[in-house]
């Protein structure tokens, strides 16, 4: 699959977030490789490595729905949408973007206080390492929320005077396509 380009500014704003994510990827494997070495080749296992790889991977987590939503890459029924009308897409368009952006400030709303209260006491994980996971990941949530709704706010701006692209384009199909046109019998036959 080909990146989607940037068009907006919160298209920008996903996909700087989106490269911090594939960072983060690379930064779990890495303590997770350093976390076997200790362990089986020194037999000195760390306290910190499962929960850093625990807290690094909610916030890849929490930037994947950003990315994905942001390059169209989300659950969508296009058996059913591709075959509607132009201006039925758009209705189901509206339909989705208002279900994100309800479900993304009941999220945000719902979580305010709780994200408020465990950053201010710098709330930790209660574990022998103890990172501040409750107090970071919280208001990170709120946060992504906050994006995503925009993100899909702009996505169906952007999109509003666009003809959708068919699931099953790309140079496959149209290969599929002009060999099955070259091998149909005319119409004027």
């Amino acid at each position: 699959m080909v990146e989607t380009e940037p068009k907006s500014p919160i298209d920008y704003i996903s996909l700087g977030i989106s490269r911090i994510g594939m960072f983060l990827v690379a930064a779990i494997v890495s303590i997770i490789f350093y976390e076997v070495v200790m362990r089986y080749f020194f037999e000195k296992p760390t306290l910190w490595v499962n929960e850093m790889s625990l807290w690094i991977g909610g916030f890849i987590y929490l930037l994947a729905a950003l990315y994905v939503l942001q390059q169209r890459g989300h659950i969508r029924i296009t058996l059913l949408y591709d075959v509607c009308p132009r201006w039925l897409q758009r209705v189901f368009d509206v339909i989705s973007t208002l279900l994100i952006v309800i479900f993304g400030t009941m999220i945000i709303h719902g979580g305010f206080n709780e994200a408020v209260a465990k950053f201010n006491r710098w709330e930790t994980f209660g574990t022998a390492w103890d990172p501040p996971i409750p107090a970071t990941m919280k208001p990170a949530v709120l946060v992504i929320a906050g994006l995503i709704v925009a993100q899909a706010i702009s996505n169906l701006i952007r999109d509003w005077n666009e003809v959708p692209v068919p699931e099953g384009t790309g140079e496959m199909a149209d290969e599929i396509r002009a060999q099955f046109e070259q091998n149909a019998p005319s119409r004027h036959d």
